[in-house]
């Protein structure tokens, strides 16, 4: 295979850029795999800021939001991943805390509602330690978990 040149390569990346977000770490690995050398890919990445394809506070703005509602991702799993793809905790902290709270609850409640139904266990203790094992395990904090189950357990004794 042949070397691209750095406007190719440069193409390339801003049609890469432009089917859907993509942040430094991704463009950068994604130049490296195509072999474009270390001070072109600068070049490149200056770029493709100037002209707005890459943009982090927009990656990170659209990461959360899809993690959240389609994977149904914790904050703290959705942070852990920011962090792998090199976001600032500045910008990741700030669309973090953007999650409305409510919708973060409901979200957590019937994740919870539907495991439930599928636990095998001897014991509401043993149900209960699945639960938050499940809980933790999609990246939710603890006070949040707890403050979740206490409620599920609320609306349960009012059957």
């Amino acid at each position: 295979m042949s070397e691209l040149t750095e406007k190719e390569a440069l193409s390339k990346a801003a049609a890469y850029c432009s089917a859907s977000e993509h942040c430094f770490s991704e463009i950068i690995a994604k130049l490296s795999q195509w072999g474009v050398a270390a001070d072109v890919q600068e070049k490149i990445i200056k770029r493709l800021v100037d002209e707005n394809f890459i943009d982090e506070e927009r990656f990170c703005r659209f990461f959360v939001n899809d993690k959240f509602k389609f994977n149904k991702w914790g904050r703290i799993k959705i942070g852990q991943a920011l962090y792998m793809k090199k976001i600032s905790p500045g910008i990741s902290k700030k669309y973090l805390n953007d999650i409305d709270e409510r919708e973060y609850m409901n979200t957590l409640r019937s994740l919870l509602a539907s495991k439930k139904k599928s636990i095998h266990a001897s014991d509401d203790y043993q149900s209960t330690m699945k639960l938050i094992r499940f809980a933790v395990s999609r990246g939710f904090e603890m006070g949040v978990i707890r403050k979740c189950m206490q409620l599920s357990d609320e609306y349960d004794s009012l059957d």
